[in-house]
């Protein structure tokens, strides 16, 4: 699956979410929700590295990783951030260098 697969996916999970909650998830509500789940992360991320209380879960912190991932998907599609080309630009390039 590619990571425009994926977001399609992701937003109709978001779509089905929002009819059954009523929400509206305008890009600032996408970026807070995005903030949300990286701060859910990092409680899990504590909790396993022994620094904040609660069972350390590794299960839970790779839930909350499959969060801050959808909510980034969802954020760049309400942002119109083409995810593929940016992480094509910004990040792949350098494997270019590589050959």
């Amino acid at each position: 699956m590619n990571i425009k697969d994926l977001q399609d996916s992701v937003l109709r999970i978001s779509d089905i979410y929002a009819r059954e909650h009523a929400i509206d998830r305008d890009r600032d509500w996408a970026l807070l929700k995005l903030q949300e789940e990286l701060g859910e992360l990092t409680a899990e991320h504590l909790r396993l590295s022994g620094r904040a209380r609660g069972a350390a879960d590794p299960q839970a912190l790779a839930d909350e990783a499959a969060d801050v991932l959808g909510m980034l998907l969802i954020y760049c599609d309400r942002a119109g951030v083409d995810l593929e080309t940016a992480m094509q630009r910004k990040w792949l390039k350098w494997l270019e260098r590589e050959s």
